[in-house]
């Protein structure tokens, strides 16, 4: 578990860093609008990742980072581009700028990730934890779970279908894959299909579309609504 604190005095930005710590799972995050309680739990306890917004009220986020621990890798959120190269003055591993998606956060994630993983400050397996490893033909292949576009049921079989439209077969049953992805991530909507909830660009009461492809996957009759319910969140 990756332990985060965000400091922001707006309360939609923490609610949004909330939200897209819970879908990237393997986050412990707390939240602070005081500048300095926030400084004051990061003091007492080191987290991993500390996110900043730069400007405050009250207080600078550049001068902030400038008191952390050491080896606290920062991530700085601002509505405010032009503060991108102090940021990195200090050293920050990423800078998110206002209002960001979770890709882009998914992203920075990665990178802090790396930087912890460089110090010997995180254990491997966190950093690979968004990984599963499958039977492909005679080898043994790592699959991120963030390259998965959907995986399809073939009989005995399955195949997984990547971002970059390459394609992996596995003999391994669709409930398995299920089991082994992330539930926040990751839907069953039909008997022969699981997507990847960020992969979708748009959908109806019968068909989802996926970014990259022409052609719509069905949804199964019995999973209508709690697909509906999942997608329009």
């Amino acid at each position: 578990m990756i332990r985060c604190i965000a400091i922001d005095d707006e309360p939609i930005a923490l609610s949004i860093i909330s939200k897209y710590c819970n879908q990237r799972g393997g986050i412990e995050l707390e939240t602070y609008s005081s500048p300095r309680d926030g400084m004051a739990k990061i003091r007492a306890t080191n987290p991993d990742i500390v996110f900043l917004d730069i400007e405050l009220n009250g207080a600078s986020g550049i001068e902030l980072a400038k008191q952390l621990p050491e080896n606290t890798c920062v991530i700085f959120t601002t509505a405010y581009a032009n503060y991108a190269l102090q940021g990195f003055e200090v050293d920050a591993v990423d800078f998110l700028h206002k209002p960001f998606f979770y890709e882009r956060f998914d992203r920075a994630m990665s990178k802090a990730e790396d930087w912890l993983r460089a110090k010997n400050l995180i254990e491997i397996d966190k950093a690979e934890s968004r990984q599963m490893i499958l039977k492909v033909g005679y080898k043994n292949v790592v699959i991120n779970y963030d390259d998965i576009l959907y995986v399809e049921s073939m009989a005995n079989y399955v195949k997984i279908f990547k971002k970059d439209m390459s394609v992996l077969s596995s003999q391994i049953s669709l409930k398995s894959i299920e089991e082994m992805l992330p539930k926040n991530e990751f839907v069953r909507i039909h008997r022969s299909f699981l997507i990847r909830k960020l992969s979708v660009l748009s959908f109806t009461k019968s068909n989802v579309f996926l970014h990259n492809m022409s052609r719509p996957i069905p949804i199964g009759r019995k999973y209508a609504a709690e697909v509906i319910a999942v997608l329009q969140k």
